[in-house]
């Protein structure tokens, strides 16, 4: 908004001249969402509190220490997340970007159908919330029209295209097969967001990480000079995506704030399923899938974990893990909630260098 206003005006007003730099409204964008979310975060969280008065439901076949330590805190911390994100988005970004509003599209859908989910445990006072089916079902139309207008808004060469990170110019043509491929990243991005939030400060930091590695690989991509630098397909207009993913840290920053060990506010659905959704979207758009599952590492683990405790467990009636996903098995294991969170992070943090790595060996 602030962009569409006040750029137009930079020929008379030179400061206004920030206002082209990506970079500028970035930095702007982290630091707003910031400070918005300390503006409307603690009082949101209040009324979560009033209104939650028993705290989101607990699963009593988890951690038995579960029982006594998540007892009471609620959950919908999302609510804040998306709001902060959206507000610090609309006030720093291209408005006429239509990147940015087919993420902000998935985020804000994504994170409704999380809303209910939320909304259902609590009201029912159990785990259950929406069904897996319709959950899926939501998130798949949602998915297909986003990437319907993903693929019409690309580059010809690249629309129904992946690009391999580590190799320069390749790209695997997927033909109209690659909707497929696009809505599995988004659906399966929001998801595996989803099953790692189990605790305090798990998701919100790798979320921050994940959210600095895309904002530079937003900006390089969309940058013509730095993109051929790098040999690194150019997008046009997508650097403003860079704007969104600032905005994504400082929602992320403040939430911290509230949620760092000892948590007194739960991300819930509400906030994993959108930014879930919200970071495939944009590794789509910028045709980094693979590198998302690099930099995301942790997610995928976690993921590929309860996929192996449920296969596992059919064919044979018995678990590989002591409970999935694997941040349980280790608190079963003895593992201390804040030790097994720090070494996730230190985890996530590796993952992001191995994931930018991939802009420059090529």
């Amino acid at each position: 908004m602030l962009y569409n206003l006040l750029f137009p005006l930079a020929d008379r007003i030179s400061v206004f001249n920030l206002f082209k730099y990506l970079t500028f409204r970035t930095g702007c964008a982290v630091l707003t969402a910031l400070l918005v979310f300390f503006f409307i975060g603690p009082p949101i969280i209040r009324l979560l509190h009033k209104k939650q008065s028993c705290g989101q439901p607990i699963r009593t076949d988890g951690p038995k220490n579960h029982l006594l330590t998540k007892q009471g805190i609620p959950t919908m911390g999302g609510i804040p997340i998306l709001l902060t994100l959206s507000i610090s988005t609309l006030l720093w970004v291209d408005l006429a970007n239509s990147y940015v509003w087919i993420v902000l599209l998935i985020t804000i859908s994504y994170g409704l159908i999380g809303f209910f989910d939320d909304f259902l445990k609590i009201k029912r006072n159990n785990t259950k919330g929406l069904s897996g089916k319709l959950k899926l079902i939501g998130q798949t139309i949602i998915a297909i029209i986003a990437s319907t207008i993903i693929i019409a808004l690309s580059p010809e060469q690249l629309s129904h295209a992946i690009t391999l990170p580590f190799f320069k110019n390749t790209i695997i043509q997927f033909g109209y097969g690659y909707i497929i491929a696009a809505i599995f990243v988004i659906v399966g991005s929001s998801n595996a967001v989803n099953l790692t939030d189990g605790l305090d400060g798990l998701v919100t930091v790798p979320m921050i990480i994940i959210s600095c590695v895309f904002a530079i690989i937003a900006y390089i991509v969309g940058h013509s000079v730095f993109s051929n630098y790098l040999q690194i397909h150019y997008i046009p207009k997508i650097g403003e995506l860079s704007v969104f993913c600032g905005a994504l840290v400082g929602a992320g920053l403040g939430f911290l704030w509230f949620n760092a060990p000892p948590a007194i506010i739960f991300m819930g659905d509400t906030g994993s399923l959108g930014i879930g959704g919200a970071l495939g979207a944009i590794s789509v758009i910028t045709k980094h899938e693979i590198v998302l599952a690099i930099v995301g590492g942790l997610f995928v683990i976690e993921t590929v974990s309860v996929i192996i405790q449920v296969t596992c467990f059919k064919i044979t009636g018995k678990r590989v893990f002591l409970m999935a996903p694997l941040h349980h098995h280790f608190e079963k294991k003895g593992w201390s909630e804040s030790t097994i969170v720090i070494r996730f992070w230190i985890i996530s943090g590796i993952l992001a260098l191995i994931g930018l790595s991939t802009l420059k060996l090529r």
